[in-house]
């Protein structure tokens, strides 16, 4: 475990969101008019990274600029909601303020204010949390606080002995030297990195050059360029590079994405990972963060459930916002075959998009017996994923999939197995919001006991 807190260092920002419903347009000019505007307010930039951090449960100080104005005092605020210990610097400025109007999940336009100012004199106190920490963030966004030569020295001292990673941002300072890993995004990279990797045969060749470039440029540990939907690439220098995969989510808003990874590697770090299972580690956070809905979903009433619950909810207010038919079928999944891909095929092709409530490990045992799950629920649930009918899976710990229903509010509810002139147990349940429950024709002669019997059999016969 870490000796100090998790400290992040950089520039934090107020994010308000403003959404309503857009159900006409302006007569005269071709613009959405919103009604029943609701405004959202989060830590922006290193603010949200620190928050984030403190979700996963990190002890976690922030050493930022904070203006002494109505915006800087709810940003702080908005800090101490979410658990982290403020380390202000004084800036004559006033506090940058990001506003994104919004509707049916998508983004419509973004007002950026806040005049650039000065910072004062850094406080003793930043100087400390820095020299106490067990590991740092830096989340630079530009502003200056990475550039003053007191947080700096702080820094480069601070890398010698704890884990620092550091977020860039083109108009910020470069990465102090003794970094233990450095993130940029894959246009950062080509940005610090210039034209080297040019003449590369592929994108990931490219990256691959500049990556090792930065190592050498930064004198720093690793470089890990995030690639969006394409995970991260992990250099060390000239060796082989690593690619950690992304898993496939339902959603279209990376906001936020970066902040995400970097406080989660930064977390990795602190608790004792390498850096390769750091990065790891961040690309699962980022791609979840993303699948629940990014920055905009941060804070909100729900943000509590299970993250699968979040994932499958947000990829089914998309279909919905769109006029979708969000489908949702159900069960254990312990041994993947050709029954259970043809009950998703099936269930798939009556709507827009389909969610696999997937029975926990502890309901499987209770359902099943004691032997049984064979396959661990992340495993199942993994698996399920990547299969092209699923678009979600939700996993739940009940014996049956009634709360997750209720949250998710299929329009269509689809089994497979013989229940023919039978209701289904859930079609009560659909009728509530008018959902509908069908039955899926079965694969005869497919079953996970059947497996498990066949393979019990031939192993005897083998004795």
């Amino acid at each position: 475990m870490s000796r100090g807190p998790l400290v992040v260092v950089g520039d934090a920002l107020l994010d308000v969101d403003l959404e309503g419903r857009a159900g006409r347009l302006c007569p005269d000019a071709p613009v959405p008019v919103l009604d029943e505007l609701a405004e959202h307010a989060r830590p922006g930039g290193a603010g949200l990274a620190a928050a984030l951090a403190a979700t996963d449960g990190h002890e976690v100080v922030l050493v930022s600029a904070i203006a002494a104005d109505d915006d800087g005092e709810r940003l702080s605020g908005l800090l101490a909601e979410h658990g982290v210990r403020l380390v202000a610097v004084p800036h004559d400025g006033s506090t940058p303020v990001k506003r994104r109007v919004r509707s049916s999940g998508q983004s419509l336009l973004r007002l950026d204010s806040g005049a650039t100012g000065h910072l004062g004199e850094v406080p003793e106190a930043a100087v400390e949390a820095i020299r106490t920490a067990g590991a740092v963030l830096v989340a630079d966004y530009g502003r200056g606080l990475t550039s003053a030569p007191v947080v700096r020295q702080a820094l480069e001292t601070a890398a010698a002995t704890v884990p620092v990673v550091w977020d860039p941002h083109p108009r910020g300072a470069a990465p102090v030297p003794g970094v233990r890993l450095v993130t940029p995004n894959r246009d950062e990279a080509a940005h610090f990195a210039g034209d080297v990797g040019a003449d590369a045969r592929t994108s990931l060749g490219t990256v691959s050059a500049r990556a090792a470039a930065l190592v050498e440029r930064w004198s720093v540990h690793a470089v890990a360029v995030t690639l969006g939907a394409g995970g991260a690439l992990l250099s060390h220098g000239e060796s082989s590079p690593s690619v950690v995969p992304a898993p496939r989510v339902g959603a279209s808003d990376p906001c936020g994405a970066g902040d995400r990874f970097a406080s989660a590697a930064a977390g990795a770090l602190a608790t004792g990972a390498v850096t390769t299972e750091a990065v790891q580690a961040a690309v699962l956070a980022a791609a979840r963060f993303v699948a629940e809905g990014g920055a905009a979903s941060f804070g909100r009433a729900g943000q509590g459930a299970a993250p699968q619950v979040a994932r499958g909810l947000a990829r089914v207010e998309a279909v919905r916002a769109a006029g979708g038919t969000v489908v949702a079928t159900g069960g254990c999944f312990d041994l993947l075959h050709a029954g259970h891909v043809a009950t998703l095929e099936a269930a798939r092709a009556l709507g827009d998009c389909l969610v696999v409530c997937l029975n926990s490990d502890a309901s499987v045992g209770r359902l099943k017996g004691p032997a049984r799950p064979l396959v661990p629920q992340a495993d199942r649930a993994r698996v399920l994923e990547a299969l092209e009918p699923v678009d979600a899976v939700v996993v739940f710990d009940e014996d049956t999939p009634t709360e997750a229903l209720r949250r998710i509010r299929p329009d269509v509810w689809a089994k497979g197995g013989d229940y023919a002139g039978v209701d289904l147990p859930e079609a009560a349940l659909l009728r509530e919001w008018g959902g509908q429950s069908v039955v899926l024709p079965y694969l005869q002669g497919r079953s996970t006991t059947g497996l498990v019997e066949t393979a019990a059999e031939r192993v005897g016969a083998t004795r």
